[in-house]
């Protein structure tokens, strides 16, 4: 890189130059994106919610400039789980003037050791790395750095070889959207390729991405975020983690739904809302949760799950997926009568059994990169549509 450290002009970053995210924390070395407000982490003690929130999917450095060399100095942290492969390092993705133009990623940054076993946790601290992009197009552009979907991303210098200014508003659509550890990315192969980002992409809108891994649990703090967060557009895509947590029963799971609904619809009483049910997940279509992980598939390097529930117990009022797509139709029918902007998708119909036969979930959880895809276009397909629950129209309030 023929560009000297001399060379470098260094622009404080600011919430004028990120995107994607609910709140930005001043830290010792820099800024850090969170994807829930402080009042709703302050609400939440569990450290599996406190981690996701805390990994940007969705969230974006953007700016204008005629730079042709930008570095981005971070400190990541390094998920390891005791026992399995290690995990490839988090992806940068460069977007100029709103397409791919470059891949990075950042060595180094934190580690945080998990024993899927025990639930014990160890964190090391570790140096600041660098994402560097080089060889830009002359002339004035706007950029975007999407920041690892799945890596917690510490902020700590913006630098490039010309002045930077925010970009202008593009007057965009917002799109808000909440959803599991699917919605937030897990095992898509980059932050602009999981599938909400790619649907986003389809359609034209400026995404900001709620899927928060393991912890789509009908949390009345949540609700509150997405009421309190300006959007356009709203979806929820509701149920799998409700199963691998067996968090609830049939009897709370309908009222809590309602209530959820019932709070976002306070922000946004208009606003077109679709509710997503869960994809196909073959082990919890009629076993109930909770999903635990295979020690035998650990021992031998790989990372993979199990239903731990008996199908009996659905008896009971234990979820199972095929109930949870039953109660989410039949709410949303319910509601709609009163709510013409409310409406429904089967989960069934973004990944669904002919699928699951020629693309298999790898750990029997988690789409790959080629289903996040899918799901992205069929997700567009019919959000999007001239006819869709997120077609254009006017006098809608946002």
């Amino acid at each position: 890189m023929s560009t000297t450290d001399n060379d470098w002009i260094t622009t404080p970053l600011t919430a004028q130059l990120l995107r994607g995210a609910l709140d930005l924390e001043r830290t010792e070395r820099g800024l850090l994106p969170h994807r829930l407000p402080a009042r709703a982490r302050a609400q939440c003690a569990d450290p599996q919610l406190a981690m996701v929130e805390a990994q940007p999917s969705g969230v974006r450095v953007v700016f204008r400039t005629r730079a042709t060399a930008i570095a981005l100095d971070t400190v990541p942290t390094k998920r390891v789980y005791t026992g399995a492969p290690p995990r490839p390092d988090g992806v940068y993705d460069l977007l100029v003037d709103g397409r791919p133009a470059g891949r990075a990623t950042v060595s180094g940054g934190d580690t945080l050791t998990i024993d899927l076993a025990t639930g014990a946790t160890e964190f090391q601290a570790g140096p600041v790395g660098t994402a560097v992009f080089t060889g830009l197009p002359e002339g004035a552009k706007d950029i975007e750095i999407w920041l690892p979907h799945n890596e917690t991303t510490e902020l700590v210098a913006l630098r490039t070889d010309a002045p930077v200014e925010p970009a202008a508003d593009r007057g965009r659509r917002i799109w808000l959207h909440h959803g599991s550890s699917i919605s937030h990315g897990s095992d898509a192969a980059s932050p602009t390729t999981t599938w909400p980002a790619l649907a986003a992409a389809h359609g034209g809108v400026e995404l900001i991405n709620l899927g928060l891994g393991g912890s789509a649990l009908l949390d009345p703090f949540t609700a509150r975020a997405l009421r309190d967060t300006p959007a356009d557009l709203i979806s929820l895509k509701l149920g799998i983690n409700l199963v691998n947590t067996d968090l609830m029963r049939l009897r709370a799971f309908g009222p809590a739904v309602h209530g959820f609904l019932d709070t976002v619809r306070e922000g946004h009483p208009t606003t077109p809302l679709l509710v997503v049910s869960p994809i196909l997940c073959p082990m919890h279509e009629d076993t109930p949760g909770p999903s635990l992980p295979d020690y035998g598939a650990l021992s031998e390097g790989r990372l993979s799950f199990r239903a731990a529930g008996d199908p009996a117990e659905r008896a009971s009022g234990k979820l199972t997926l095929t109930v949870i797509r039953d109660e989410l139709a039949r709410i949303v029918a319910q509601r709609a009568a009163d709510d013409p902007n409310l409406y429904h998708l089967d989960g069934l119909d973004l990944y669904g059994e002919s699928d699951s036969a020629e693309l298999p979930l790898p750990d029997g959880l988690h789409p790959d990169a080629a289903t996040h895809r899918r799901m992205a276009e069929r997700f567009a397909a019919h959000a999007f549509a001239a006819d869709g629950p997120f077609a254009v129209r006017a006098g809608q309030d946002g």
